[in-house]
């Protein structure tokens, strides 16, 4: 039995190849022309910051990037990870963020929709990848999203050491910690005790080498989410950001009964879920209850729109993917006031949720199964 991969290649290798370059074509055109052009904003905060500490005696969290009120937010292991840029120029740490961003997009369509056979089906499916606004905005702010993904997905193929990958995600952004949870509520004990260690010793080893940042961010900077930009921005896809838009009625109490009430749902769904439909809900709801969901964060979506394509919900699958590259929510930048607003400017948020209530479980025959397990299923 064929994997939906190797049966969406089999129908690609069908078009004509004029019509696979066509694609390709239109796809390099509206990247170059249409998306906004981040100017890798995000990677010269790592990398300012890592050069003001190693180089010139700074402290990570007081570098900022010059005019702007942005600097580091993640926590000290993040930095630590990213001590090589300090031995690189600007234009090799550019050349080397986009390598480890096309790297990482190579296995995360890999672990999501199996081997594919012939350029033209890579070609097809690589541009319906990056014409998702996540995707082209992770690339073009030079961020980690889609390498966290990759090792999220990538974990139960680490055998004895499955949850290692998740864990060292979850230290090195908060974000993924949502799947150290999953690990647990779906019986994986084992794995999420791994995934619980390998966060503490990388945080320990970032404590080790820079104390006094770390507690800094433990004590402070962890809980200021306001300093990684405004709530109500319209990129920030998450319950909060649909609040702040409001005008923030309820405050923190109003917040927290709804992250409660999208836990609660999450936990009773991912309980009943195989593996690949956990992982798929687990991104949903972690976008979700996040204080702070750019657009770029929304990567972490794919797993549910893979799961669309796996289960045959086909036209379902092509709505959410138009959407998430329509870049829709962008119009009300500026004012998200009356109800067509409130709809609009938070169009990912109504996804997420949908994503969250509705992922269906694939029914694949065992053949398919067998043959999927190693990717993202579970061993």
């Amino acid at each position: 039995m064929r994997s939906p991969g190797a049966r969406a290649a089999a129908a690609v290798r069908r078009r004509p190849m004029p019509a696979v370059l066509a694609l390709v074509c239109a796809t390099a055109l509206f990247t170059a022309t249409v998306p906004l052009f981040r100017g890798w904003f995000d990677l010269y905060v790592y990398y300012g910051t890592v050069h003001s500490w190693v180089w010139h005696g700074g402290r990570i969290y007081d570098f900022v990037v010059p005019g702007t009120q942005y600097g580091f937010t993640y926590p000290p292991f993040a930095a630590v990870c990213m001590l090589p840029l300090a031995l690189m120029s600007r234009p090799v740490a550019v050349g080397a963020a986009l390598a480890l961003n096309v790297a990482a997009s190579a296995v995360i369509v890999r672990a999501l929709l199996g081997r594919m056979s012939g350029w033209r089906g890579y070609a097809v499916v690589g541009c319906l990848f990056l014409l998702l606004e996540p995707v082209r905005d992770t690339f073009s702010f030079g961020q980690v999203n889609l390498v966290l993904l990759a090792l999220v997905l990538c974990d139960s193929r680490l055998g004895r050491w499955s949850g290692a990958a998740t864990g060292l995600a979850a230290a090195f952004k908060l974000t993924p910690a949502l799947f150290v949870l999953h690990l647990l509520l779906t019986g994986r004990r084992r794995q999420a005790a791994v995934a619980a260690a390998t966060a503490v010793a990388a945080t320990a080893l970032g404590w080790l080498v820079a104390p006094g940042p770390s507690a800094r961010y433990w004590a402070r900077e962890l809980w200021h989410t306001d300093r990684v930009g405004a709530p109500g921005y319209v990129s920030n896809q998450s319950l909060r950001g649909v609040l702040a838009r409001l005008g923030d009625p309820g405050g923190t109490a109003l917040w927290a009964l709804a992250v409660l009430v999208v836990l609660c749902v999450w936990a009773r769904r991912v309980r009943r879920a195989d593996h690949r439909t956990g992982i798929a809900l687990t991104g949903a709801a972690a976008c979700l209850v996040s204080p702070v969901t750019w657009v770029h964060h929304l990567v972490w979506l794919l797993p549910a729109l893979a799961l669309l394509v796996r289960s045959g919900r086909y036209a379902r699958s092509a709505v959410a993917h138009v959407l998430l590259c329509s870049s829709v929510v962008w119009i009300w930048r500026f004012d998200a006031s009356g109800p067509l607003g409130f709809l609009g400017s938070n169009a990912y948020v109504w996804l997420a949720v949908w994503l969250l209530a509705s992922s269906p479980r694939p029914a694949a025959p065992a053949a398919a199964q067998s043959r999927w397990r190693g990717a993202w299923d579970a061993p």
